[in-house]
């Protein structure tokens, strides 16, 4: 069972939910950008949520499928494809994808999953450090990927109510929680409107527009930081990162996105404009139990959509 790559697209990477456990070796988290995408298509075919898959950026790929399948498409919007919805595909059918309507990453997952070696706890693509994935690096045209050998058929016609989707936006609001050094910035970050830049990866956005301007200016030593930290650079313009941010920094951290909204970080593309706004920790929590209390019951109403 095998799937090959006629066409990569911008930036086809396989992914899985990423190496929690290895910061302490200075190892990111990487794995999708967009995790509650990731977790929702495996969810789609039956997968378990950590099931390795394929995460596009901005333009998607064209892909034959060597065998029968079920597959589903979830985050940014492509042409193409019907998202949030299980799809069989047959041997030698494919799929093209076209480019993001809203958004910038689309995640497609594959009944049983991309059957690539586990690497350090994980088997997402690091593309900085080359490991993981498929040889470690993104995705070229006549790779053929194994999948693993998974037979699942699909119990009626139905797809994902889109309310419980995140509303994918050009101009969100992003919510945060104070930074170790908010109070060292005139004005904080809640204040102005920021756009993404060109610069911007899976590492992180890089912003520009209303420029934070830090009253202390002594120097930082380097300290531990993560998915959604917003760091503010000697020139005033934020960085937020990303999925495969670095594991410490010396940049003053202002803020932190919360877990919740981290899929509207990872649907920013550059040109799009964003706003942030203060919440506290505990609403920070209470939404990030809501989102995961989400997954759950979409899991629980799937139990007997699969034979």
């Amino acid at each position: 069972m095998a799937l090959k790559i006629i066409n990569p697209g911008m930036l086809t990477t396989v992914q899985d939910l990423g190496r929690p456990r290895q910061r302490h070796l200075g190892l990111p988290v990487g794995g999708a950008a967009d995790a509650f995408a990731l977790h929702l298509a495996n969810l789609l075919v039956g997968n378990e949520p950590n099931t390795a898959g394929l995460e596009m950026t901005l333009v998607g790929a064209e892909l034959e499928f060597q065998c029968d399948t079920l597959v589903a498409a979830t985050g940014a919007e492509m042409d193409g494809v019907l998202m949030n919805r299980p799809h069989v595909v047959k041997a030698g059918e494919r799929l093209k994808f076209g480019a993001a309507k809203h958004g910038c990453r689309t995640y497609l997952a594959i009944s049983g999953g991309i059957d690539v070696p586990v690497v350090l706890g994980g088997r997402g693509t690091d593309l900085r450090s080359g490991l993981g994935g498929w040889q470690g690096r993104a995705l070229r045209k006549d790779d053929v990927l194994p999948l693993r050998a998974v037979t699942r058929t699909v119990v009626g016609n139905w797809s994902i109510d889109p309310k419980i989707l995140p509303v994918i936006s050009s101009e969100p609001v992003l919510r945060t929680v104070v930074g170790t050094h908010a109070s060292e910035f005139r004005g904080g970050i809640s204040r102005g409107m920021f756009k993404v830049t060109p610069q911007s990866d899976r590492m992180g956005l890089r912003l520009s527009g209303h420029k934070l301007h830090r009253i202390n200016q002594t120097e930082l030593v380097s300290s531990a930081v993560s998915p959604g930290t917003v760091q503010v650079p000697p020139d005033g313009e934020p960085i937020v990162l990303l999925a495969d941010a670095q594991t410490i920094g010396g940049y003053p951290r202002i803020a932190h996105v919360i877990r919740a909204d981290m899929s509207l970080l990872a649907q920013l593309k550059p040109g799009d404009m964003v706003r942030f706004a203060k919440v506290k920790l505990a609403e920070a929590h209470r939404l990030w139990r809501e989102q995961e209390r989400t997954l759950s019951l979409v899991r629980q109403g799937l139990r007997d959509k699969f034979r």
